[in-house]
């Protein structure tokens, strides 16, 4: 299936990867029909995706079953009176449904926008406003039904709710009953051009209310190198990422490239995030990839990683946040792997990563995909050197634009201009470029810290703050100062060890409520040392905060933002 898309596969270097890596873009390609349906043809019984739950119930489909199910889900979505253009939400959490419905929306010329099931009413109802969404597919559980039961009255654009059960409001249709009843697909007449919009996010933001991006019917090619050359996936692979369907991690990992690939995606559809069990999943189902945020990797090395046979596991990734070094280390101290980070954006595929042939540097990103053409631009417009910070780009030649970036800012053209312009797309991430190629992440262009002359990324003071045996996650935001202008803050999540022996609370199982957002003496300062020592003494934290849990997204991004503006609110009401 790759070799359609590509005039070389297998490579000896990155070098040669940089070199000669090309896809071989098709006239109008429509990943359901090229890719999903291929499989199903000449090889109907191939392992597709093996889901399971936590309550014990397992499902191995094939891509014939893929193929089946997403044409009745076609036909029911016709009934219906979806096609072209339309706007369809999923609000799906981990249900195999998912897989369904999205390839039944691409075989439709239709637009995907999957949503996260942690949204609230009012959420909904600015997602439906937003973008003039026609349908919401939802898993049937109550809280996600009743949140978007009390969004519809001020839902005017949308004409069907579907429920995929066990709760089915009246007036929804029922998923799985409307599958049954369909009749036979017929394939639209004109489904899509390659310019057409397929996918459409609402990012999590850091700040403000959540984008729209648009992705035309090419965006799934651009994933062809996040699962051959970062997953580092083939025909044979057992993957595993742990994303929930509502966000951009979920085709990075789940769908677009692993399938192009045709390895097996595995799936464990959970209510509750438990470390232990995504160990068990590892051990019992035989995982060979494995990818999931620096967040998991903090919770599964804190486990008994020994008591569980990981030895199936042969490459694991990382990705959605930058990954402290102390993280990296310990988890290839306990399984013998490397972490290969990427990173890359709502907006993009996988902008720079760290492939078969990059041996992996702990924090950083890696280096730069073939696909872009990336590069560092300093405030004032210049090229950064080698050891100077500067914000990623893209360069976007003229009806160039590189397969996997997205289209625009949909419904919002003066933020398409902010990013885009004079050829350049400008992501708003900071980072500098060592003398080998390797990127480091520093923060967004928000997130760095100007204290007395000095510009300070919140990742370096985190990465170094994570080495403390006492410290479970991190923020480093900054906060006004007198003297420096700003001053560098860290809000941190202690272990429950270390508040016993810190505090004295027995056992360490609970919190101390007393004790938090506390400044306690002896600690404050013990993780003050320890930084000055662990890098530069300007960046050493002059504020600390111990809290229960960080702000983050929900995409889980740490909200340094929210940080800031609390802390804000807090000066002002002094």
């Amino acid at each position: 299936m790759i070799e359609k898309f590509l005039d070389k596969i297998d490579f000896d270097s990155y070098e040669d990867f940089m070199q000669n890596f090309h896809i071989k873009v098709p006239e109008n390609f429509n990943f359901a029909y090229d890719v999903v349906d291929e499989w199903a043809r000449i090889e109907p019984h191939k392992k597709a995706l093996l889901w399971t739950n936590d309550k014990g119930l397992e499902h191995q489909f094939t891509f014939a079953d893929v193929k089946h199910y997403s044409d009745q889900a076609a036909s029911f979505f016709q009934q219906l009176g979806i096609g072209h253009g339309d706007m369809v939400m999923l609000i799906m959490k981990r249900r195999y449904q998912w897989w369904w419905a999205i390839t039944a929306l691409h075989k439709l010329g239709a637009v995907a926008i999957p949503a996260t099931h942690l949204l609230t009413p009012g959420d909904i109802v600015y997602r439906c406003n937003a973008a003039t969404i026609k349908a919401i597919v939802a898993v049937g559980d109550d809280v996600v039904i009743d949140h978007i039961v009390a969004a519809q009255p001020q839902c005017p654009s949308v004409k069907v709710y579907i429920s995929t059960g066990p709760s089915v409001p009246q007036g929804w249709y029922d998923f799985d009953k409307g599958l049954d009843e369909a009749p036979a697909f017929h394939r639209p007449e004109h489904v899509n051009t390659n310019d057409d919009t397929s996918l459409m996010y609402f990012t999590s933001g850091t700040s403000g209310e959540p984008k729209m991006v648009a992705h035309d019917f090419l965006y799934p090619l651009g994933h062809i190198i996040t699962a051959k050359y970062w997953h580092n996936l083939d025909e044979n692979s057992l993957h595993f990422t742990l994303a929930d369907t509502g966000w951009g991690k979920a085709v990075w990992g789940k769908y677009y490239g692993q399938w192009i690939v045709g390895c097996n995606v595995f799936v464990y559809d959970f209510d509750k995030f438990k470390p232990v069990d995504v160990l068990e999943m590892i051990h019992r189902y035989h995982i060979t990839s494995f990818c999931a945020p620096p967040t998991v990797y903090r919770f599964l090395i804190r486990e008994d990683v020994k008591r569980y046979d990981l030895s199936s596991l042969k490459y694991c990734t990382n990705a959605g946040e930058a990954l402290n070094p102390s993280v990296f280390d310990k988890w290839y101290q306990l399984t013998g792997i490397k972490l290969h980070e990427a990173f890359g954006q709502t907006e993009t595929t996988a902008t720079v990563g760290t492939y078969p042939w990059v041996e992996p540097r702990p924090g950083s990103m890696g280096k730069a995909n073939p696909g872009y053409d990336i590069d560092l631009l300093t405030p004032d417009g210049r090229r950064a050197e080698d050891g100077e910070q500067g914000e990623i780009v893209i360069h976007v030649p003229q009806g160039h634009k590189p397969v996997g970036l997205f289209k625009y800012y949909y419904r919002d053209p003066e933020l398409t201009r902010e990013h885009f312009n004079n050829g350049i797309y400008h992501t708003g991430d900071i980072a500098w470029r060592d003398e080998d190629g390797y990127y480091w992440f520093v923060g967004r262009k928000d997130d760095v810290i100007k204290s007395s002359g000095y510009r300070i990324g919140p990742f370096e003071v985190e990465n170094a703050l994570m080495k403390h045996e006492a410290v479970v996650e991190c923020a480093v935001t900054g906060v006004p100062d007198e003297v420096r202008g700003m001053a560098v803050k860290a809000t941190i999540v202690l272990s429950k060890e270390c508040v016993a022996r810190w505090v004295g609370q027995p056992g360490g199982v609970d919190f101390n409520h007393e004790y938090r957002g506390k400044q306690v003496p002896a600690l404050v300062k013990d993780i003050q040392d320890f930084v000055k020592h662990t890098t530069a003494p300007y960046k050493y934290p002059r504020v600390i905060e111990f809290v229960e849990e960080l702000p983050k997204t929900i995409s889980g991004k740490i909200r340094r933002v929210e940080i800031r503006e609390r802390d804000k609110a807090a000066s002002t009401t002094k």
